[in-house]
């Protein structure tokens, strides 16, 4: 048997904070998941990302202590043209949310930006130039 990725955990330390960061770029998840210890959302192709509050991940590895500066995951979004990776960082940075890299044409072909989700973790915004 080989194992299948099944789904994309991330430890975040305000669910609401995430749920709202998380559900600008689309995800859905549950109603009422702003209390929930744990929740996720099921993506194309049934990949499920998963948000875990920090306390539920003391509650089965107790020495466990989050990263300082982000790096819990790093997520990558494809947009469908240039102007969409424009038009998400600027709604997600103008919402408050901290823009780590501007848009900006890459050399291997993509228009490319990342914003930082509420825990620090880069979120990568792309899309195929040309």
């Amino acid at each position: 048997m080989t194992p299948q990725l099944d789904f994309i955990g991330i430890v975040v330390s305000d669910m609401a904070a995430s749920l709202a960061f998380y559900r600008r770029l689309g995800l859905e998840f549950p109603d009422g998941a702003e209390q929930a210890p744990h929740t996720e959302a099921t993506i194309a192709g049934g990949l499920r990302i998963a948000l875990d509050t920090e306390a539920t991940v003391r509650s089965f590895h107790s020495e466990w202590t989050p990263p300082r500066d982000g790096g819990r995951v790093a997520l990558a979004f494809r947009c469908a043209a240039p102007a969409e990776v424009d038009a998400v960082y600027a709604d997600l940075v103008d919402a408050g949310y901290h823009g780590e890299l501007k848009p900006w044409d890459a050399p291997w072909g993509q228009r490319y930006a990342v914003v930082n989700d509420p825990d620090g973790n880069g979120i990568d915004l792309y899309a195929a130039l040309g």
